[in-house]
């Protein structure tokens, strides 16, 4: 059994003394499955938690939304589950089950008591090894129907819902897999027959393309019995490779426009960075985190409570396979010019760029992201997909303390840094979201 070496402590200790350990053991099958098992008998809940390695990165133009709509053809029957019994069982045991696509992966997971994982496993066998022979030009119709809808209700009818498919399209040139979202193109959904997708599956759905996490109340010699008896049995797909794209560069500073129906002006930065687990990922994470994280963190502070022009800010980093982007969001009072917002960020970035943040500050941030960090792995569920994002992104499965090791190194020097190497006055996208009848409140070029 592996260990990642540490030990579980308060979640008020500094940032240097808290650590983490996840148990597990690793093993594969010859068909290519891998599964982690990490023992946690502190209560009779177990997760179970499905990544096949696919995403809308994985996808080609005239061919999106596909492995966002697996994650809803996924729980509509397969070869000995009827429709509507994989929830209908899993409910029946006292469990919770879902799933979520992003550009990198697809996950699907049950929580439930201990006494269910044999049945939770059962069933995702199924519908890895039997999901095509219950598929038919029906199913797949109402389906593509409902992601047809989840797109009308959260981004077309969505205040602001449009920003995300917006800035895919600037941020990356045609042809990128992250040039468009995860819910596709509703033409593409509209053109996809039953043949499209279940080559998607086929090529993607297959045993060795995925890797299950089970953490909780189990007996491992017994979880492997069962993965084996379940899961060794379906043939080995073909090999996948992974998209291998350079990180593009932004070419320019690009501004847009877009008249929605919202009351108030939003604006968002975006300016690019590096993928995941890159060598300034914890710098740029952190400082995000210094310019919107808390009431003191500085463009929190200065345009919500000093200067009252915004309704709030945010800032974040997605950091994914191929490639990063730092995201500054602001939503201003009624009538705020965004140019007045634009030139706020500016002058906060600049400052970082040219004085770095104090001792202090760096700390707040760096014990905040650790403690969550920590408080994440208090659950079963927390636990299983943090070492499938492990197992995926680094390689291996215990990669905790190299990842805490990251923040725990930062100097303010190094933030100071990242905003020099990937924000100052570096090429960026700017949207701005505006009133209809209100684009003169939009940044614009130059201002």
């Amino acid at each position: 059994m592996k260990r990642i070496v540490l030990l579980a402590a308060l979640l008020a200790a500094p940032a240097a003394a808290q650590q983490v350990s996840i148990p597990h053991t690793m093993f594969s099958l010859p068909n290519g499955l891998r599964v982690v098992v990490a023992e946690d008998h502190s209560t009779p809940v177990v997760a179970v938690n499905v990544w096949y390695h696919v995403g809308s990165g994985y996808e080609k133009p005239g061919r999106t939304g596909f492995a966002h709509l697996f994650e809803h053809v996924m729980f509509e029957g397969s070869r000995y589950v009827p429709e509507g019994d994989f929830d209908n069982l899993l409910e029946a045991a006292g469990a919770r089950n879902n799933g979520s696509t992003t550009t990198d992966r697809t996950n699907y997971y049950e929580v439930m008591p201990s006494n269910a994982v044999e049945l939770a496993l059962w069933l995702e066998a199924d519908r890895m090894g039997g999901l095509l022979d219950a598929m038919s030009p029906t199913k797949l119709s109402g389906q593509r129907g409902v992601v047809q809808n989840e797109r009308r209700q959260s981004y077309e009818n969505q205040p602001y819902g449009m920003l995300w498919e917006t800035a895919s399209a600037l941020l990356y040139p045609a042809g990128h897999p992250y040039s468009w979202t995860t819910i596709g193109s509703m033409a593409d959904l509209d053109a996809a027959q039953v043949e499209d997708v279940s080559e998607f599956f086929r090529t993607y759905y297959a045993p060795n393309n995925a890797t299950i996490a089970i953490v909780g109340d189990v007996n491992t010699d017994q979880v492997r019995q069962w993965v084996t008896r379940y899961f060794a049995g379906i043939p080995r797909g073909g090999d996948v490779q992974r998209p291998q794209i350079p990180v593009p560069s932004l070419a320019s500073t690009v501004y847009t426009t877009r008249e929605d129906r919202v009351t108030l002006p939003e604006l968002s930065m975006v300016w690019r960075t590096g993928p995941r687990f890159s060598a300034d990922e914890a710098a740029v994470n952190v400082l995000a985190a210094v310019l919107t994280q808390g009431k003191s963190a500085r463009l929190h502070k200065r345009l919500v409570y000093d200067e009252q022009v915004a309704a709030f800010t945010a800032a974040f980093h997605e950091a994914n396979l191929l490639s990063g982007d730092l995201w500054i969001r602001v939503r201003a009072k009624p009538d705020v010019d965004l140019d007045r917002i634009e030139a706020a960020v500016n002058e906060e970035v600049a400052r970082l760029a040219q004085t770095p943040p104090s001792r202090e500050e760096l700390d707040r941030v760096v014990n905040t992201l650790v403690t969550g960090f920590v408080g994440a792995l208090e659950t079963v569920e927390g636990k299983a997909d943090r070492l499938n994002d492990y197992l995926y992104y680094a390689g291996e499965p215990d990669h905790a303390e190299e990842d805490l090791a990251r923040y725990r190194a930062l100097t303010p020097a190094d933030i100071q840094r990242a905003a020099q190497q990937y924000l100052a006055g570096r090429n960026r996208v700017v949207i701005s979201f505006v009133p209809q009848g209100k684009t003169a409140l939009a940044a614009e070029e130059n201002q």
